[in-house]
């Protein structure tokens, strides 16, 4: 039975990391507007969705949860496998972490988006 859920592309190999649980915290320049953010799908897609209206394929990896949202310090760097620390930024907190697995052809588009999927 196909489900809504809220969904958040990430660029490859950082989704695959938030499934394998190495990433705990994904950086963004903004937050979601309710937390918590139960079930989120994760979405990897290769390339970075710049502009508004811009989608390609991806791969749902894992449903998550977003706890909660924190500005981002300079000694979360590997929590959030990043290669450097910049001001200005949030840490989403990942937690409930579910592989999909294998994971399933979607769509990836920019911010947070709805799409419907049958799993669980």
């Amino acid at each position: 039975m196909l489900k809504q859920y809220t969904a958040l592309s990430i660029v490859a190999p950082n989704a695959e990391r938030i499934a394998k649980k190495i990433k705990t915290l994904e950086v963004r320049s903004w937050q979601p507007e309710m937390l918590p953010l139960k079930d989120l799908i994760i979405v990897e897609n290769q390339n970075f969705l710049l502009s508004d209206g811009d989608e390609e394929v991806g791969f749902a990896v894992a449903l998550v949860d977003i706890e909660s949202v924190h500005p981002w310090r300079s000694d979360e760097v590997d929590a959030a496998c990043a290669t450097y620390w910049t001001e200005g930024y949030f840490a989403w907190v990942i937690g409930n972490i579910r592989p999909i697995d294998p994971p399933i052809q979607i769509i990836a588009k920019r911010k947070l988006y709805l799409l419907e999927l049958d799993i669980g």
